[in-house]
């Protein structure tokens, strides 16, 4: 299983991103869990998660500017960012649950993150 992650890049305060994570190779099931960031210096935090039945958690900290949103035929993962702050500056990782063929478990897989910055 391979993850590619892309729509990182830089922009200007209250500007709009949309990171997204595709998953490829050999793959039975896909579970899109979460998006995280790390910014220089700092933790990596939780920005947004799937829960339950679809449900979504949000940080306080991007709540209403953050979406996130998922592809099952596609195998995607997205993060809809708008009004971007400078202190949203980060590298950005999707985490993927996997489940590779029919009877496996499912596996951990995090994306090699695409690095967000915003600056005017």
């Amino acid at each position: 299983v391979q993850l590619q992650a892309s729509g990182g890049g830089l922009v200007q305060p209250g500007g709009s991103l949309r990171p997204s994570c595709a998953a490829s190779g050999s793959i039975f099931s896909f579970n899109a869990r979460a998006w995280h960031r790390q910014a220089p210096g700092k933790q990596r935090e939780l920005v947004a998660s799937f829960f339950g039945r679809g449900s979504t958690v949000y940080a306080d900290s991007v709540k209403g500017r953050f979406a996130i949103s998922r592809d099952g035929a596609k195998n995607t993962v997205y993060l809809q960012m708008n009004n971007l702050k400078p202190e949203d500056t980060a590298v950005y990782y999707c985490n993927l649950g996997i489940v590779s063929r029919y009877g496996s478990r499912e596996s951990d897989y995090w994306g090699q993150g695409t690095e967000v910055t915003v600056s005017s």
